[in-house]
């Protein structure tokens, strides 16, 4: 039996540092002007596929990921960890895509890439906290999908067992194969870069990036197939143009702030009795109680 996984992967801008260029006119983000990173939940789920091929090596892992043209930095990341190929899904006509428009675009690029066994994604993304994509690309695919994955026990032709995170502890399923898994940040933590596979891919790409190469460059480009980062738009992945970016998405972002709490007020309490009264007063107001 040989795995082949397709990982969903993402840049997303670091939320952490939204100013007031965040969003566009059009109510979309403005993800140029943002620092970005990987998703994080998304470094839990390219782990969960690692572990799974570091005991069965003849396993593949494909990244793939939709957005910008510099997005193919995280999926040089990927490919620095452990994946084997990676699929760039950029276009124009793509922007603005809310998570039903996303995951069908995502779900036809996994069709696209045809024989597969598992998908597996972050939870969610932290520019949107919807986790809605992965179990929305599991619905457009017709597939079981398992969510809250934090570990896999084991695999075999009859199915994925798993256990996933939930509130109350842990809860162990089978699924047959193939299925979507979304994982918990709780997984574990993605490996950092191998020394070796970093100077293998280092100069990975697409093609548009490796066209402004220098010639020397460009010509190693040319020689290692290894180093062509797959990059596909609408029309490669046969999207219904209805269904893709602005116009296939019922849903839309009215505006993104960075909200700081800050205390006006401060109260020191020196004895009992003060307390006392600060309690009084916090169940007067409904604060608590």
């Amino acid at each position: 039996m040989n795995l082949k996984i397709v990982v969903l992967i993402k840049q997303v801008p670091d939320t952490r540092n939204v100013g007031k260029d965040a969003m566009k006119e059009d109510g979309t983000v403005n993800r140029a002007n943002l620092p970005a990173i990987i998703n994080p939940e998304d470094l839990n789920a390219l782990e969960l596929a690692l572990s799974i091929k570091d005991k069965n090596p003849n396993y593949s892992i494909t990244v793939l990921t939709m957005g910008l043209p510099k997005a193919t930095e995280v999926l040089r990341e990927a490919l620095y960890r452990g994946a084997d190929e990676a699929i760039l899904l950029t276009d124009r006509r793509l922007g603005g895509a809310d998570t039903l428009a996303t995951s069908y675009s995502l779900a036809q690029a996994i069709r696209k890439i045809g024989k597969f066994d598992l998908i597996i994604a972050g939870r969610q993304a932290i520019d949107g906290d919807t986790a809605q994509v992965g179990p929305q690309v599991a619905e457009k695919l017709g597939l079981p999908q398992i969510t809250y994955a934090e570990n896999v026990v084991s695999y075999d032709e009859s199915g994925i067992v798993v256990t996933r995170r939930l509130a109350n502890g842990l809860e162990t399923v089978k699924a047959p194969l193939p299925c979507v898994l979304t994982v918990n940040g709780s997984a574990k933590e993605c490996r950092p870069r191998n020394a070796y596979r970093l100077q293998k891919y280092k100069y990975a790409a697409v093609a548009s990036e490796a066209e402004k190469f220098p010639e020397e460059i460009k010509a190693l480009y040319d020689s290692r197939e290894w180093l062509k980062i797959q990059e596909w738009n609408a029309d490669t992945i046969s999207a219904d143009a209805n269904q893709i970016g602005l116009s296939g998405s019922p849903t839309k972002v009215k505006a993104v702030q960075s909200i700081s709490f800050t205390a006006k007020e401060c109260l020191s309490i020196n004895d009992d009795a003060q307390l006392e009264q600060l309690v009084e007063t916090l169940i007067k107001n409904h604060t608590i109680g």
